[in-house]
Protein backbone atom coordinates (compact mmCIF):
# COMPACT_ATOMS: atom_id res chain seq x y z
CA UNK A 1 0.00 0.00 0.00
CA UNK A 2 0.95 3.51 -1.26
CA UNK A 3 -0.15 6.40 1.33
CA UNK A 4 -1.13 9.16 -0.67
CA UNK A 5 -3.07 11.04 1.81
CA UNK A 6 -3.47 11.25 5.51
CA UNK A 7 -5.05 13.85 7.28
CA UNK A 8 -6.73 14.71 11.14
CA UNK A 9 -9.76 14.72 10.69
CA UNK A 10 -11.36 15.29 14.67
CA UNK A 11 -10.74 13.96 18.49
CA UNK A 12 -13.49 14.04 21.06
CA UNK A 13 -13.99 11.23 23.81
CA UNK A 14 -17.96 10.24 22.48
CA UNK A 15 -18.27 7.27 20.40
CA UNK A 16 -21.60 9.29 18.75
CA UNK A 17 -19.54 11.96 17.53
CA UNK A 18 -17.23 10.19 15.44
CA UNK A 19 -17.13 9.79 11.74
CA UNK A 20 -19.37 8.20 10.13
CA UNK A 21 -18.74 4.42 10.47
CA UNK A 22 -18.47 4.11 6.25
CA UNK A 23 -15.15 3.09 6.32
CA UNK A 24 -12.54 0.25 7.56
CA UNK A 25 -11.12 1.24 11.28
CA UNK A 26 -7.93 0.17 12.27
CA UNK A 27 -7.38 1.24 16.24
CA UNK A 28 -3.74 2.04 17.57
CA UNK A 29 -3.44 1.39 21.35
CA UNK A 30 -0.76 0.79 24.02
CA UNK A 31 0.66 1.32 27.39
CA UNK A 32 1.76 4.95 27.61
CA UNK A 33 5.15 6.09 26.48
CA UNK A 34 5.10 2.42 23.89
CA UNK A 35 6.19 4.47 21.04
CA UNK A 36 2.57 5.03 19.31
CA UNK A 37 2.82 8.49 17.83
CA UNK A 38 5.78 7.81 16.49
CA UNK A 39 4.69 4.53 14.75
CA UNK A 40 1.84 5.91 13.48
CA UNK A 41 4.08 8.96 11.63
CA UNK A 42 5.93 6.31 10.36
CA UNK A 43 3.47 4.04 9.13
CA UNK A 44 1.86 7.59 7.48
CA UNK A 45 5.93 9.34 6.34
CA UNK A 46 4.22 12.92 8.10
CA UNK A 47 6.28 13.22 10.93
CA UNK A 48 3.57 15.15 12.99
CA UNK A 49 0.69 13.61 11.81
CA UNK A 50 0.42 12.25 15.91
CA UNK A 51 1.66 14.33 17.88
CA UNK A 52 4.44 12.82 20.09
CA UNK A 53 5.37 13.81 23.92
CA UNK A 54 8.23 13.62 26.35
CA UNK A 55 5.72 12.95 29.01
CA UNK A 56 3.17 9.56 28.85
CA UNK A 57 -0.23 10.13 28.80
CA UNK A 58 -0.36 12.71 26.73
CA UNK A 59 -3.03 11.31 24.40
CA UNK A 60 -6.45 11.83 26.30
CA UNK A 61 -8.54 11.75 22.97
CA UNK A 62 -9.79 9.43 20.46
CA UNK A 63 -8.41 10.52 17.33
CA UNK A 64 -9.52 9.79 14.06
CA UNK A 65 -7.36 10.48 10.63
CA UNK A 66 -8.59 9.28 6.96
CA UNK A 67 -5.99 7.66 5.06
CA UNK A 68 -5.97 7.93 1.38
CA UNK A 69 -9.90 8.52 1.66
CA UNK A 70 -10.38 5.19 2.10
CA UNK A 71 -9.61 3.88 5.79
CA UNK A 72 -9.91 5.57 9.49
CA UNK A 73 -6.62 4.94 11.16
CA UNK A 74 -7.50 5.74 15.08
CA UNK A 75 -5.22 7.02 17.71
CA UNK A 76 -6.24 5.99 21.40
CA UNK A 77 -5.37 6.99 24.58
CA UNK A 78 -2.61 4.87 26.02
CA UNK A 79 -3.45 3.08 28.90
CA UNK A 80 -1.29 1.87 32.28
CA UNK A 81 0.20 4.85 33.40
CA UNK A 82 0.23 5.88 37.18
CA UNK A 83 0.88 9.35 38.02
CA UNK A 84 -2.74 9.53 36.50
CA UNK A 85 -5.26 9.59 38.73
CA UNK A 86 -7.57 7.67 39.29
CA UNK A 87 -10.74 9.35 38.56
CA UNK A 88 -8.85 9.65 34.74
CA UNK A 89 -8.45 5.74 34.48
CA UNK A 90 -11.62 5.18 35.31
CA UNK A 91 -12.98 7.49 32.72
CA UNK A 92 -10.25 6.10 30.05
CA UNK A 93 -11.51 2.67 30.73
CA UNK A 94 -15.50 3.67 30.52
CA UNK A 95 -14.49 5.27 27.13
CA UNK A 96 -12.18 2.75 25.53
CA UNK A 97 -14.94 -0.01 26.70
CA UNK A 98 -18.02 1.74 24.94
CA UNK A 99 -15.88 2.51 21.60
CA UNK A 100 -14.31 -1.00 21.33
CA UNK A 101 -17.74 -2.84 21.97
CA UNK A 102 -20.00 0.32 20.01
CA UNK A 103 -17.81 1.30 17.05
CA UNK A 104 -19.89 -0.95 14.48
CA UNK A 105 -17.02 -0.21 11.54
CA UNK A 106 -13.76 -1.14 14.18
CA UNK A 107 -11.97 -3.35 12.03
CA UNK A 108 -8.82 -4.45 13.90
CA UNK A 109 -7.27 -3.11 17.22
CA UNK A 110 -3.52 -2.99 16.77
CA UNK A 111 -2.23 -3.34 20.15
CA UNK A 112 1.09 -2.03 20.70
CA UNK A 113 3.97 -3.78 23.07
CA UNK A 114 7.30 -2.38 23.72
CA UNK A 115 9.66 -5.29 22.98
CA UNK A 116 12.00 -4.32 25.58
CA UNK A 117 10.14 -5.69 28.41
CA UNK A 118 9.37 -9.12 29.99
CA UNK A 119 4.97 -9.77 29.47
CA UNK A 120 3.62 -6.87 31.50
CA UNK A 121 -0.13 -7.37 33.39
CA UNK A 122 -1.58 -4.84 32.00
CA UNK A 123 -0.70 -5.94 28.31
CA UNK A 124 -1.92 -9.03 29.34
CA UNK A 125 -4.89 -8.08 30.80
CA UNK A 126 -5.85 -5.78 28.17
CA UNK A 127 -5.43 -8.65 25.23
CA UNK A 128 -7.59 -10.84 27.32
CA UNK A 129 -10.46 -8.01 27.38
CA UNK A 130 -10.16 -8.00 24.00
CA UNK A 131 -10.52 -11.95 23.55
CA UNK A 132 -13.69 -11.56 25.53
CA UNK A 133 -15.40 -8.55 24.08
CA UNK A 134 -14.58 -10.33 20.37
CA UNK A 135 -12.77 -7.48 18.69
CA UNK A 136 -9.80 -8.60 16.27
CA UNK A 137 -6.52 -7.42 17.11
CA UNK A 138 -3.11 -8.30 16.00
CA UNK A 139 0.07 -7.42 18.26
CA UNK A 140 2.99 -5.27 17.31
CA UNK A 141 6.13 -4.96 19.17
CA UNK A 142 7.49 -1.80 19.34
CA UNK A 143 11.29 -0.34 19.45
CA UNK A 144 12.83 -3.50 18.32
CA UNK A 145 15.76 -1.39 17.26
CA UNK A 146 17.03 -0.70 20.90
CA UNK A 147 17.92 -4.05 21.71
CA UNK A 148 19.34 -7.11 19.89
CA UNK A 149 17.05 -9.25 17.72
CA UNK A 150 17.52 -12.25 20.81
CA UNK A 151 16.68 -10.03 23.44
CA UNK A 152 13.43 -8.98 20.92
CA UNK A 153 12.93 -12.81 20.03
CA UNK A 154 12.85 -13.86 24.24
CA UNK A 155 10.71 -11.34 24.77
CA UNK A 156 7.69 -12.02 22.07
CA UNK A 157 8.65 -16.15 22.95
CA UNK A 158 7.25 -15.07 26.73
CA UNK A 159 4.63 -13.31 25.47
CA UNK A 160 3.71 -16.47 23.17
CA UNK A 161 4.19 -19.01 26.47
CA UNK A 162 1.95 -16.45 28.16
CA UNK A 163 -1.29 -16.25 25.34
CA UNK A 164 -1.14 -19.75 25.23
CA UNK A 165 -2.16 -20.71 28.09
CA UNK A 166 -5.58 -19.04 27.66
CA UNK A 167 -5.87 -19.14 23.98
CA UNK A 168 -5.96 -21.84 21.19
CA UNK A 169 -4.98 -19.34 18.40
CA UNK A 170 -2.15 -16.84 18.91
CA UNK A 171 -3.01 -13.70 16.84
CA UNK A 172 -0.95 -12.18 14.23
CA UNK A 173 2.21 -10.21 15.49
CA UNK A 174 4.30 -7.43 13.60
CA UNK A 175 7.82 -6.45 14.46
CA UNK A 176 8.84 -2.71 14.26
CA UNK A 177 10.95 0.53 14.71
CA UNK A 178 9.61 3.64 14.12
CA UNK A 179 13.48 4.89 13.76
CA UNK A 180 14.78 1.86 11.24
CA UNK A 181 10.86 1.82 9.83
CA UNK A 182 11.03 -2.01 9.93
CA UNK A 183 7.50 -3.16 9.88
CA UNK A 184 5.81 -0.54 7.93
CA UNK A 185 5.38 -2.69 4.88
CA UNK A 186 4.01 -5.69 6.25
CA UNK A 187 1.81 -3.78 8.68
CA UNK A 188 0.30 -1.79 5.66
CA UNK A 189 0.28 -4.80 3.55
CA UNK A 190 -1.46 -6.49 6.05
CA UNK A 191 -4.61 -3.04 6.11
CA UNK A 192 -4.50 -3.87 2.40
CA UNK A 193 -5.35 -7.14 2.84
CA UNK A 194 -7.95 -6.75 5.05
CA UNK A 195 -9.66 -4.23 3.53
CA UNK A 196 -9.75 -6.35 0.48
CA UNK A 197 -11.23 -8.52 2.00
CA UNK A 198 -14.34 -6.45 3.18
CA UNK A 199 -15.01 -5.44 0.24
CA UNK A 200 -15.82 -9.12 -1.64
Amino acid sequence: MIIKDAKFLMSNTKVELCPAPDKPEYAFIGRSNVGKSSLINMLTEQKGLAKTSASPGKTQLINHFLINEQWYLVDLPGYGYAKVSKDSRDSWRRMINYYMQHRENLTCVFVLIDSRHEPLKQDLEFLEYLGKVGVPFVIVFTKTDKQSGPKTDSTIAAYKRKLLETWEELPRIFLTSSASRHGRDEILAFIDEVNAQMQK
